[in-house]
């Protein structure tokens, strides 16, 4: 199995820190890369032990950047296949089955952990300190509670890009989107983490009957995530009454940070799931990956 690969012939020149302690999933210190993506260049090296839980003080970061822009700060295997996920994140080498993109500070991320024991959580941020403040927190309540959160690990990376390079086909039961930058200005629109083009990819990486969160205490933003997933040929709104049951909903109304600062504040949430349908055989042809690279006028012949 190989492990990651980059795409980026200048990261290869670059200098990586990789904690090789094994008490948890390795991950760059914040101050590997000050100049990075999002546009902090004071980043402060780690003050937190291994094992120490941190404090988010030290940790903070300014919460938008543009996912879009250029970059070469980000490893990514070519393929799923390539991916050595006991590298850095799960001893036995099984790719995650849940992910919390945007996970911010961890809190849905470790609380999936003990909700979905059978699952392995994967907690995706594009922001390197708060990233290092999740890895950290995951080892410090391993240690606090043995054999406890081996299924939680988190992942520097941005994955309105790279998803598909990390995940097969079908390999996904859970994935979560929990107040996401609104990106207010119309200009902006084609940074949301909820789009045509993206949920189509989620729905390759999901699997049939798998689900599909979102949450967020912007009303228009809310609005924008209905109308997408309610028009995309393979995704269907789950009721209410079906959600009761399901720990998830609660989980993402009250751990992350951001649904307690709404709390706190007095604000609004919305939330809706959506299920991954099941195709039919003639639609699934449709769905090729080769079709994605066809030419308009090849598709019409």
């Amino acid at each position: 199995m190989m492990s990651p690969i980059t795409n980026s012939k200048k990261r290869k020149e670059r200098s990586s820190s990789v904690d090789e302690g094994g008490n948890g999933p390795s991950h760059e210190s914040p101050s590997n890369h000050a100049n990075d993506d999002n546009g902090d260049n004071n980043a402060a090296t780690s003050i937190t032990h291994e094992g120490e839980m941190p404090q988010k003080k030290f940790y903070r970061q300014r919460a938008h950047c543009n996912p879009l822009s250029h970059n070469d700060t980000f490893e990514y295997p070519l393929r799923p296949d390539q991916m050595d996920w006991s590298l850095e994140h799960y001893p036995n080498n099984s790719a995650p089955t849940v992910l919390d993109v945007g996970c911010g500070f961890g809190g849905l991320t470790v609380a999936l952990a003990t909700i979905l024991p059978q699952e392995r959580i994967l907690g995706m941020e594009i922001r390197a300190k708060v990233t290092e403040y999740v890895r950290l927190r995951i080892v410090a309540l391993r240690k606090e509670h043995p054999g406890q959160y081996q299924n939680a690990s988190v992942m520097r990376t941005n994955s309105m890009k790279f998803l598909p390079n990390y995940f097969a086909k079908h390999s996904l039961q859970k994935i979560f989107f929990c107040f996401p930058d609104p990106h207010f200005k119309r200009k902006n629109h084609p940074r949301r983490i909820v789009s045509e083009r993206l949920l189509s990819e989620y729905a390759y990486v999901l699997a049939p009957n798998a689900k599909l969160y979102t949450i967020t205490d912007v009303k228009e933003l809310h609005d924008w995530h209905v109308e997408h997933c309610d028009k995309h040929p393979l995704f269907e709104r789950i009721s209410e009454s079906e959600l009761a049951d399901d720990p998830c909903v609660k989980a993402m109304q009250t751990e992350t940070e951001e649904s307690k600062k709404v709390d706190r504040n007095g604000g609004n949430k919305y939330y809706a799931v959506y299920r991954r349908i099941q195709q039919d055989p003639e639609t699934a042809q449709l769905w090729l990956a080769g079709n994605f690279f066809q030419k308009d006028d090849e598709k019409s012949e």
